[in-house]
């Protein structure tokens, strides 16, 4: 069969022809209808993630059929039996283990979950990795009730758009940072309330003199800006984080976060429990992903060009015909 694997550090994935997926017990065969990509993906050829496996099939997320039925894949492999974090044998499909940037991929039945109904194969291949990041950071650790005020950093991205979208279909008060006004603009479009750009220094004040603060911030950045989100969180507030895009935290005043009682919580990823219930959340709200490009599986190596360049506003997806 076709896929694309990783040849080489930094060079984008080659198509070549691999052996038809032996199966394992307790797996199956998924016919792949669609995949999208994730800055994981990238980060792989640039050989910025543990654990690369040089030839391995990339790819994390994707949708597909078993004989007429349709599913999606929990990437999320062996997290383990505690809730609270992963085990020591997690990993996310797609290097180490082949994932699904290929025609089929063998994968054990428990991670297969059925389609919703109201998405497309390629709404549905955007789901899984980013919407259970999401999914975790807002509901299960930040806690989001109703009527919080909740700040989504680097709206466009795949995990930012689902927390926003999550957070509206829960009835908070939703604003966005960006440093592009277009992404910016269409997030207010899509339903946020208002949006920072990050790269105005005063973009903090400006928040606190129009809202007051924040209770919830679910950030993917860290480095420098991280001290201005502590400024915005609100006495009691949640600040929850799921990547460092922007290095580490530097110069914090531990005293801006004990006395006014806020919590700072990292995550990645998602439980089995987790992507059920985030599935269910989906479906129970009708909550379709945002694309901004669909591509054919041949044109991987252009989905990378895109996402390198930061200028899309949603998921990246590719399409499988025969």
């Amino acid at each position: 069969m076709k896929a694309f694997i990783i040849n080489t550090t930094h060079e984008y994935p080659v198509k070549i022809s691999v052996p038809f997926p032996v199966l394992k017990e307790n797996e199956v065969y998924l016919k792949l209808t669609a995949s999208s990509l994730n800055h994981r993906d990238l980060w792989i050829t640039k050989g910025l993630y543990p654990g690369i496996r040089i030839g391995a099939i990339m790819g994390s997320d994707g949708c597909g059929m078993i004989d007429d039925k349709a599913y999606i894949i929990n990437p999320g492999l062996d997290w383990g039996e505690l809730q609270s974090h992963q085990s020591s044998a997690f990993r996310v499909l797609g290097v180490p283990d082949d994932g699904t940037f290929g025609q089929f991929i063998a994968i054990n039945k428990k991670y297969l979950f059925p389609k919703p109904e109201h998405l497309s194969h390629a709404e549905a291949a955007s789901l899984p990795l980013a919407g259970v990041t999401a999914f975790r950071a807002l509901i299960k650790k930040a806690c989001v009730c109703p009527g919080d005020k909740v700040l989504i950093t680097g709206i466009g991205g795949g995990v930012a758009l689902f927390a926003m979208q999550f957070a509206l279909a829960m009835g908070c008060y939703v604003v966005v940072s960006s440093s592009n006004d277009l992404k910016i603009a269409e997030a207010i479009n899509l339903g946020a309330n208002a949006g920072y750009l990050y790269t105005n220094p005063d973009w903090a004040k400006n928040l606190i003199a129009d809202i007051g603060g924040v209770d919830i911030i679910i950030d993917g950045a860290c480095g420098d800006g991280f001290e201005k989100l502590i400024k915005v969180c609100n006495p009691g507030g949640r600040i929850v984080f799921y990547g460092a895009t922007a290095g580490k935290i530097e110069n914090i005043n531990p005293q801006s976060i004990f006395w006014r009682q806020i919590s700072i919580m990292g995550t990645t990823m998602g439980s089995q429990e987790d992507f059920s219930e985030m599935v269910d959340f989906v479906n129970n709200h009708k909550i379709s992903p945002m694309i901004y490009k669909t591509l054919d599986f041949e044109e991987i190596a252009k989905g990378f060009e895109i996402m390198e360049s930061g200028s899309q506003f949603g998921k990246i997806v590719f399409s499988y015909t025969d």
